[in-house]
């Protein structure tokens, strides 16, 4: 495909006009201001139209698209054990696959090109993404309280298949991660021989950590004095390259050893305000020299995978906090939503609209009012544009969605199912 007359953030996340994107082979492999003498084929029209890196979702639980609206108004702690958790004990995977294709679908649509998920029922998942045609990192999330070493436990077995089977599969557009729930779901030995299996396999860690004050406390309450983050480090989990996701309350020494070992934050801004665990320092984060990422969560502590409306907060949160209009730089915002979630993943070659990178782009439709006029386009994406702007989404070179066309995803019947299988769910608690 040649992108013709299109706008385009720059691999410096810098607003050019007017120019001239080929892709071939699932790469792009030529941009310039004037049209390539090589044939491209199809030739895509891009006036009034802007083409950038898709959005990478760093932090999600795709199947909770079948809790959308189902727990609200309550406390983390309460909000889990008294609905989500029992609520979760019955998704199994025929339930799993269509809500996870129903997520897929929402991301395409808003133009997340690939999402790093934390959930169960990982075989469901991975036929999702095989189908959709969607990048991921998928981990089974791993919960021990029996201090027990994870190789003798069934979580083992099951993961070391999981990474036979999967990591790499699909043309290398889905890897496996290894998971930790959280510091306070897990105890020492599982924690210390989890680590040691992921640094053995060469895969990322992906766990949550210090979302809430009350988790943060007691983590330092339950291990002299260690926070979550240090707990985590002592315990090798950091050896190998780690998401944790919301760090909401971390202190400084942990941001030291975020920065040390490489750890990407990934922040959840919308979910971590809807539950109320609070707001994420992201100018300390960002002046400690840690990477930060942007997530959704679940859509049942956000309500989708718009990850527009996140950018957008993330954006504007600290403006507020502190009272002082000088905040997060847009290109800087773009980077984090793009470039930053693809390295969080280990995919070096992705999340930049350069020559030699993975076509994983998107189209803006930027000849809307609410993006006129512009005095710098880079502000417009970050604090005008919509999730329903996006107009195309292409992964490796292939158009997955397009002017309202899942073009991999049977999108309503996804939707029929989700909403069958939540249905069913609810009756079978009330009956409980």
């Amino acid at each position: 495909m040649l992108f013709a007359h299109i706008d385009i953030l720059d691999e410096e996340f810098i607003y050019r006009s007017d120019r001239f994107v080929g892709i071939a082979d699932g790469k792009v492999a030529y941009i310039g201001e004037k049209e390539p003498e090589r044939d491209f084929g199809e030739v895509y029209d891009g006036r009034g139209k802007l083409l950038m890196p898709g959005l990478y979702n760093a932090h999600a639980h795709a199947p909770m698209t079948l809790l959308r609206g189902y727990a609200e108004n309550k406390a983390l702690d309460a909000w889990l054990n008294e609905q989500v958790f029992p609520f979760e004990a019955r998704i199994d995977a025929a339930r799993t696959y269509p809500a996870t294709l129903l997520a897929i679908a929402e991301m395409l649509r808003f133009g997340v090109v690939s999402f790093s998920d934390m959930y169960y029922q990982t075989d469901a998942r991975a036929r999702a993404v095989e189908e959709s045609g969607i990048k991921a990192n998928l981990c089974e999330g791993l919960i021990d309280f029996n201090d027990e070493d994870y190789r003798d436990t069934g979580f083992y077995e099951l993961n070391e298949r999981l990474i036979r089977e999967y990591h790499g599969a699909f043309d290398g557009r889905l890897k496996m991660d290894l998971c930790l729930h959280a510091e306070y779901t897990t105890t020492p030995l599982f924690v210390r021989t989890v680590a040691d299996s992921a640094r053995e396999h060469g895969v990322n860690m992906h766990v949550h950590l210090s979302e809430t004050r009350g988790e943060h406390e007691e983590c330092k309450a339950r291990h002299e004095g260690r926070t979550p983050a240090a707990y985590f480090a002592d315990l090798g989990v950091f050896d190998v390259p780690t998401t944790a996701a919301h760090c909401v309350w971390v202190e400084e020494g942990d941001l030291a050893i975020f920065a040390g070992k490489g750890v990407t934050v990934a922040t959840n801004p919308v979910s971590n305000l809807k539950l109320g665990s609070g707001i994420m320092d992201e100018p300390a984060i960002t002046k400690a020299g840690v990477r930060l990422a942007l997530g959704t969560d679940g859509v049942a502590s956000n309500n989708n995978h718009n990850m527009w409306k996140d950018l957008f907060i993330l954006s504007l949160l600290h403006k507020g906090v502190s009272c002082d209009p000088v905040g997060m730089d847009p290109r800087y915002a773009l980077k984090v939503a793009t470039r930053n979630g693809a390295l969080s993943q280990s995919r070096p070659d992705c999340g930049l609209l350069a020559e030699g990178m993975c076509a994983d782009l998107i189209v803006i439709d930027t000849d809307v009012p609410w993006m006129a006029p512009v005095t710098q386009m880079e502000r417009n994406l970050v604090y005008s544009a919509q999730g329903s702007d996006v107009v195309l989404t292409m992964v490796d070179g292939k158009v997955l969605y397009r002017d309202g066309e899942y073009l991999t995803v049977d999108v309503e019947r996804a939707a029929f199912e989700t909403q069958r299988d939540r249905d069913a769910i609810v009756s079978e608690l009330q009956g409980a």
